[in-house]
């Protein structure tokens, strides 16, 4: 365990490290193959980095861009938001864009979120949403998930709201279940939302990420809730471009209008080029999104069927990068253990739910992969741990 640095304020002491910057800079020591950081192994569109590149050599996003982001960027988002939800946004006061999903979550923590506040998360969550409650100095109130499904469970978030509660996280496609919340389930949330006047901070990274005709609903689209939501989205995560870190929030002009206060006061602007070039990506036809889809899903057939083979319990993948596995079947109690056991001995690398939550009991079987690699690495992998089926 990494030492906290003795100037550190003590509610950031728990956050010194991530467990996954922990376990990717395993997967290099050892050379394992990393399947627990979310990041492709491919990049996207060879006509997005040329959309970049035309923008660096005709000067256009090389000094610093508008504060809030792009106009023809906001523009786009909020032309996205109405071609694929029938959301109908305000470009000029309703969209700003950031670096990354991260910075907007965190900016949306920080500006909405005060001291003692009571921020409700469901668990396993992104380990970021519990740093950024802490950096706004609220209080941050784990709800587990259901232990056998990995769905919400209403009266677990019942019984956990209080006069404190102010805002609650969710996230659909789920990272790191790979769940991706029904209608049914959305409406139930919004009820509880509405009964509590509760601010939805919705993070949405992974909105074009899903399968098996699970579609992806905003939650800013039942009725009554776009008042109350802020939905973060990411072009790292739709375009396969992680490392360009451009992301924004979307929502009604008096929660955006605080987000912006803040994010201003932390990187300012960013990405400049690549800004232009998410805005031309955004309208790309829906032949891109179907075939972006699928792809992905291609993966993680593989990679499930892979496992199962192994002997793994398997909570299916609806959406995002990733699958979730029991490892009871295969004579382990806890995931956590098991993932540190596998980079030495079998040269993988993947992420334990327990280190997700609050409660670890609450993700104690359960371990993360990633399957967003080429299908050649996923077999690599699948054939280094063959021998499980006879541990």
């Amino acid at each position: 365990m990494t030492t906290a640095p003795n100037r550190l304020v003590p509610r950031l002491a728990p956050h010194v490290t991530s467990i996954f910057a922990e376990m990717s800079a395993l997967a290099n020591r050892l050379g394992a193959i990393n399947l627990g950081q979310g990041f492709p192994d491919t990049d996207g569109p060879e006509e997005l980095k040329e959309a970049a590149i035309r923008a660096i050599t005709e000067g256009r996003g090389n000094q610093y861009p508008p504060g809030h982001g792009l106009p023809q960027l906001r523009q786009a988002i909020a032309d996205h938001q109405r071609r694929f939800y029938g959301l109908t946004l305000n470009w000029e006061t309703d969209v700003v864009v950031t670096t990354g999903a991260s910075e907007a979550l965190q900016s949306a923590l920080v500006a909405l979120v005060d001291t003692d506040d009571e921020v409700l998360i469901f668990e396993p969550w992104f380990d970021i949403y519990e740093v950024g409650v802490a950096m706004a100095r609220g209080k941050t109130v784990g709800v587990p998930l259901d232990s056998t499904t990995l769905r919400p469970d209403f009266d677990r978030l019942r019984a956990a709201i209080t006069p404190r509660s102010k805002v609650i996280v969710l996230n659909s496609p789920h990272n790191p279940t790979g769940t991706v919340w029904t209608r049914a389930e959305l409406e139930t949330l919004a009820g509880i939302v509405e009964e509590h006047d509760l601010i939805v901070i919705s993070d949405e990274a992974y909105e074009h990420l899903w399968f098996d005709g699970h579609p992806h609903i905003p939650f800013a689209t039942l009725p009554g809730m776009f008042e109350r939501t802020v939905t973060i989205a990411s072009a790292g995560k739709s375009f396969s471009f992680t490392g360009w870190k451009v992301g924004w929030a979307s929502g009604p002009a008096d929660l955006i209008g605080a987000v912006r206060v803040v994010r201003q006061h932390l990187s300012y602007v960013s990405s400049g080029p690549f800004q232009w070039a998410i805005s031309e990506g955004l309208a790309y036809p829906d032949a891109y999104w179907e075939n972006f889809r699928h792809e992905m899903q291609a993966k993680r057939d593989f990679f499930t069927a892979g496992v199962l083979e192994l002997g793994f319990g398997v909570i299916p993948s609806e959406g995002t990068y990733f699958l979730t596995t029991d490892v009871r079947p295969l004579g382990f109690e806890s995931g956590a253990e098991f993932t540190r056991m596998l980079p030495e001995k079998f040269g993988v690398v993947a992420i334990p739910h327990s280190a997700l939550c609050q409660h670890p009991d609450a993700g104690a079987p359960f371990v993360r992969w990633a399957y967003c690699k080429k299908e050649s690495v996923l077999e690599e992998a699948l054939d280094r741990m063959s021998s499980l089926r006879t541990n």
